[in-house]
C-alpha cells in the first residue's frame, strides 16, 4: 500500500509468569503496512495454533494499493481461517478452536482497523490515550447497558468471557474502524494479559517519549512486574510524515 508516513514498529510476546505455553502470536509487517495481535483462546485445544494460522493468513495477503482493498482481504482471509478452525474443531470433537484477533492497515493517510474478541489497538496522540477498538465481552456489554461501572467491570469475575473470536461460530462477525493519521502518531495491538495487568495512565506512560522498542519493552517489563498471569504481546507502531509543515530542519552550510 502506498502511504506518504514512514511507518516503525516493534513487538514483543511473552508467555508471562503462569502459564506454560504462549498462545499469542503478533504480526509485524512495516514494510507492509500490516500489524495484528491473536490471542488464542485460553483453555480450549490448539489455541496456539489458531493465532498463529491468523497471522499466517494475514502475512500472506497480497497487499493492494486501496486500504479499502486490503480491509477486505483481510476480511476474506479470516473468514478462511474461521472456517477452517470449526472443521478442526468438529475432526477433534471439541466445542471450540479459536483466537481473538486485532488487526491494523496502513494506507495513505488512513489506517483500518479489523478486529474480534477483546485484543485492542489504541491511538497515542498529544499525550492523550485513545481505545479504537471496544471489547467483545460480557463484562462490555453489561458496561454499555449501565449494569456495571468501569470500575466494578475491572474486577468482575466474568472479565475474561468474549462474545466473538475467530473460530467460535460458523460466521465470523468482525467490527471495523478507521482513522486519519497525524505526523507522530503511535499506535498499539495488545492482548488482554497486557490491559489486564496495566493501566491506561501506564500505558500512556510508556509510549510518551520513547521510541517503538523501548515502549514495547516497558510495556510487556511491567505486566510482568504485576504478575504475568496471562500471556502477553504488544506491538508499537509510529508513523513519521517526513514533509509536516513543523518539521524545522537547519542548513549546516549557512552562516
Amino acid at each position: 500500500m502506498t502511504t506518504r508516513f514512514s511507518w516503525t514498529s516493534a513487538s514483543r510476546t511473552e508467555v508471562g509468569l503462569v502459564r506454560e505455553i504462549n498462545e499469542d502470536a503478533c504480526l509485524d509487517l512495516p514494510e507492509h503496512g500490516i500489524w495484528a495481535v491473536a490471542d488464542g483462546m485460553g483453555g480450549h485445544t490448539a489455541g496456539d495454533v489458531a493465532s498463529r494460522m491468523i497471522v499466517d493468513a494475514l502475512a500472506a495477503i497480497v497487499v493492494p494499493a486501496r486500504l479499502a482493498d486490503v480491509v477486505a482481504a483481510a476480511r476474506t482471509e479470516l473468514q478462511t481461517v474461521n472456517r477452517r478452525l470449526r472443521d478442526e474443531a468438529a475432526a477433534r470433537h471439541v466445542r471450540t478452536i479459536g483466537s481473538t484477533v486485532a488487526a491494523l492497515f496502513a494506507s495513505g493517510n488512513q489506517c483500518g482497523l479489523l478486529w474480534a474478541g477483546d485484543s485492542r489497538v489504541y491511538l497515542y496522540r498529544q499525550a492523550h490515550l485513545l481505545q479504537l477498538t471496544r471489547d467483545h465481552s460480557q463484562v462490555e456489554e453489561l458496561k454499555a447497558r449501565g449494569y456495571l461501572t468501569a470500575e466494578e467491570a475491572a474486577d468482575h469475575p466474568a472479565h475474561h468471557l468474549i462474545t466473538r473470536a475467530v473460530g467460535a461460530a460458523d460466521r465470523l462477525e468482525l467490527d471495523e474502524n478507521r482513522v486519519e493519521v497525524n505526523d507522530g502518531d503511535m499506535f498499539l495491538l495488545c492482548s488482554d494479559g497486557l490491559t489486564n495487568e496495566v493501566g491506561e495512565p501506564d500505558i500512556a506512560g510508556a509510549l510518551a517519549g520513547r521510541d517503538c522498542r523501548e515502549a514495547t519493552d516497558a510495556l510487556v517489563e511491567m505486566a510482568l512486574r504485576e504478575g504475568g498471569r496471562d500471556n502477553i504481546s504488544a506491538i508499537v507502531i509510529r508513523a513519521s510524515d517526513p514533509f509536516a509543515a513543523d518539521k524545522t530542519l537547519v542548513n549546516p552550510a549557512l552562516p
